[in-house]
């Protein structure tokens, strides 16, 4: 692979894997279109542990304050991170079950992806998947800007809340559906506010996203890089978590004022397109 298609695939990667627009439609799509070779195994990995590593630079103060709170010890980064803030309307209670919801929200996901590696993987990887995923989850994600109250931020998160949002991560193993639209989509549901509902959903991405890079790097154990992929393996770790980092804080600050109309156009447009290229494609194979 050439060193510029790795930058462009690890730009794409950093940006999506946050934005609700789904980077595994984007990752399919871009060797699709342009006629590019699958990189291999080893990218894969490359891409995931750069976003992890995004995700984790990021929210390290929650996470360890979380971690400590879910262990029954006192927060560390409690008074600098304004995720956990406002101790007034969140009792340290509320604030050590944030965590075991996490936990108990990332269980559906899990399973979906034991359960359903091998399709994920083949059958459900084509164009006419993914145009069709990115299509229908801009309609429950255009509903939820419509009827959602925006009263609930991230200390508010109750277990049916973290349970519901937890389901519905499980189905973005589907292509095009995303990983944050779909966890998102489900927050609005729920009356959360848009950057609270981001925020959870990055939160609860984080387990996942480690997961997935773990299973990646376990399945080319052993197997050595070869010369011509380690500079772009590099630049794929590299890229995608300084792509990424930029792109959560970008997004967070976005959601500030901004709402996801933008997003659910973009997905619309961009089902339309690719349902069309699929079906010109298909029609020119049976010429």
């Amino acid at each position: 692979m050439p060193l510029w298609q790795a930058i462009v695939l690890a730009v794409v990667q950093g940006i999506t894997e946050f934005l609700p627009i789904s980077s595994t439609a984007h990752l399919v799509l871009f060797p699709w279109l342009f006629g590019w070779r699958d990189p291999g195994l080893a990218f894969d990995v490359a891409l995931h542990v750069g976003t992890l590593v995004a995700v984790l630079l990021y929210f390290y103060k929650t996470w360890v304050d979380l971690l400590f709170l879910g262990l029954g010890r006192e927060p560390i980064f409690l008074k600098s991170d304004s995720s956990l803030q406002n101790s007034s309307r969140m009792d340290l209670d509320r604030r050590r079950a944030l965590f075991w919801f996490l936990v108990l929200a990332t269980i559906p996901a899990a399973l979906a992806g034991w359960l359903f590696e091998k399709q994920v993987e083949t059958t459900l990887r084509n164009p006419v998947v993914v145009g069709c995923a990115l299509i229908a989850v801009a309609i429950p994600m255009a509903w939820g800007e419509k009827v959602s109250r925006y009263r609930k931020d991230l200390h508010s998160v109750t277990l049916s809340d973290s349970l519901w949002v937890g389901v519905a991560q499980a189905f973005a193993l589907i292509p095009g559906v995303s990983r944050s639209g779909i966890t998102i989509t489900a927050a609005l549901f729920r009356d959360f506010r848009r950057e609270a509902a981001a925020r959870f959903s990055f939160l609860l991405s984080t387990p996942i996203i480690a997961g997935a890079a773990l299973k990646a790097l376990l399945d080319v154990k052993g197997q050595e890089i070869p010369p011509e992929m380690r500079l772009p393996v590099l630049a794929g770790v590299i890229v995608s978590g300084l792509v990424g980092y930029a792109a959560i804080a970008a997004f967070l600050r976005f959601l500030q004022f901004g709402t996801f109309k933008i997003f659910i156009y973009y997905r619309v447009i961009l089902g339309i397109i690719v349902l069309a290229l699929a079906f010109f494609h298909h029609l020119g194979a049976a010429l």
